[in-house]
């Protein structure tokens, strides 16, 4: 055991086992094993606490034998690269979710302390007391009934969405919907539409599904749907019409027309992200392309990240009438749905009205943090680093650079000084990237927020780009 003790086996200040199990569990006598015991305290490699056990010493005596373990991390390893499949070093190579998912200025992250965890754990607690049996086994129907028909009656209020219960199926997040419908939908090498630029998750999980990927262009008006003769028609078009992302551009009245004409004209799907419409903060709420038209080739996505915390990991799919029971029994296959728990207190917390009122509250309040952003940026920066769209809405704005600047190279600069931004060009596809940072200003308070913008500020002159 002295050995064991010196190679890690059992880490400095953990609890040794109890003398009469570990007896039992080795089939020798309790007396061999309060011997060892004693012996080890003697030696200092133990200590005991009066009603609570026996513990490692956090300071192993002197002359203690090195840890194999640890002499063993400090040496090159010599066993041969992980063989990855050309779809996973693909998928590797791509990878760009950052590490940083919290503070100033992470984009899209909401402030999760303002959710009101109390109330929720309340509703969660009573209903764990007493669960029906329904929601502790596998969910193989979209997900909780309760939570689809909340759902169901929010967005038709909400967000303009013409959907019964039926057509809704409960999601771990945009991710796994995204995932779902091009596995059901699309064929390896089918063309599908993104917008350029464009969240990179969709397109990584697209590119893993084998899809050929085509990046058009966004302007002013959102998304420009050109089809060029002979082209191959996109099996799905990937769209953010409330709040286009990362530009915050809303799709026009007349591009939406364009964009459901050629979908009913070439047999495509539109996907609609809605991912953070909730959030406008002046005017009335874009209504969503699904409800524009009845019957439209419309596939809606929704998540509750942004509306009340990422880590709860639900979103939903809104889907056609045809796709409604194919859809369920794909994800059922896939994925296996569970936390019928936290779905069915979700429901309620929908259904008593606290969602609508958590969202009126956090519209306000994240309303008047991009106020005083903005205010920062043309106070110390000046008018052309406000950004070139300035629609009040959504979680994060885009900080215009002078051209020629290398936003990847600044935002590496501010990761190292504890300020994360996000390079705008890494979400283009394409190397003629526009150059910016993305700010995001939700979890940041005033403070917080003139602090770090000071620090950004230093490194925008020190990279030549004030």
């Amino acid at each position: 055991m002295q050995g064991a003790i010196a190679e890690g086996i059992f880490p400095r200040g953990s609890r040794l086992p109890a003398t009469r199990d570990l007896a039992r569990e080795l089939a020798v006598s309790r007396n061999t094993v309060l011997n060892v015991y004693e012996n080890l305290m003697a030696q200092g490699y133990v200590n005991a606490r009066t009603g609570s056990g026996t513990w490692i010493a956090e300071a192993l005596p002197e002359g203690c034998l090195q840890s194999p373990r640890t002499a063993a991390t400090v040496q090159p390893s010599t066993s041969p690269p992980a063989a990855l499949s050309k779809r996973g070093a693909s998928l590797l190579g791509h990878a760009n979710a950052s590490p940083y998912q919290w503070g100033a200025f992470v984009p899209g992250a909401p402030d999760v302390r303002e959710f009101p965890h109390k109330l929720f754990s309340q509703i969660q607690s009573r209903l764990n007391r007493e669960p029906d049996i329904e929601r502790l086994i596998y969910s193989n129907n979209g997900g909780c009934p309760q939570l689809r028909q909340a759902l169901a009656e929010y967005l038709s209020v909400a967000r303009s969405v013409r959907a019964d219960a039926e057509q809704i199926i409960i999601t771990e997040g945009v991710h796994q919907a995204v995932d779902l419908v091009t596995r059901v939908l699309c064929d390896a090498g089918d063309t599908v539409w993104i917008e350029e630029p464009g969240y990179w998750g969709t397109r990584n999980l697209l590119r893993i599904n084998g899809l050929k990927i085509q990046a058009k262009a966004v302007d002013e008006q959102g998304i420009i749907p050109d089809l060029a003769p002979r082209s191959r028609a996109p099996k799905m078009i990937f769209v953010t019409p409330s709040h286009q992302y990362p530009l915050g551009v809303h799709l026009s009245l007349e591009r939406r027309k364009q964009l459901l004409d050629l979908a009913r004209k070439h047999k495509s799907w539109l996907v609609e992200d809605d991912y953070d419409s909730e959030f406008r903060f002046s005017g009335q709420p874009f209504p969503s392309l699904q409800g524009f038209e009845p019957d439209a080739p419309v596939i809606y996505m929704g998540t509750f990240s942004k509306t009340l915390y990422p880590a709860l990991r639900l979103g939903y799919l809104v889907v056609p009438k045809a796709l409604a029971q194919p859809l369920r029994i794909a994800a059922a296959e896939l994925y296996r749905g569970g936390h019928l728990l936290v779905q069915r207190a979700l429901a309620e917390f929908i259904q008593k009205g606290h969602y609508m009122a958590h969202i009126r509250r956090m519209r306000k309040l994240y309303s008047q943090r991009r106020r005083f952003m903005t205010g920062l940026i043309t106070r110390y920066l000046g008018p052309a680093f406000m950004p070139a769209v300035n629609h009040e809405a959504g979680l994060h704005l885009v900080l215009n650079l002078p051209a020629g600047s290398d936003d990847v190279a600044i935002a590496a600069l501010a990761l190292q000084r504890g300020v994360k931004v996000r390079p705008l060009s890494q979400y283009y596809m394409h190397p003629q990237a526009r150059r910016g940072l993305l700010l995001g200003y939700a979890c940041v308070d005033e403070r917080q927020c003139q602090d770090a913008f000071g620090i950004l500020k230093a490194c925008l002159a020190e990279s030549g780009a004030l």
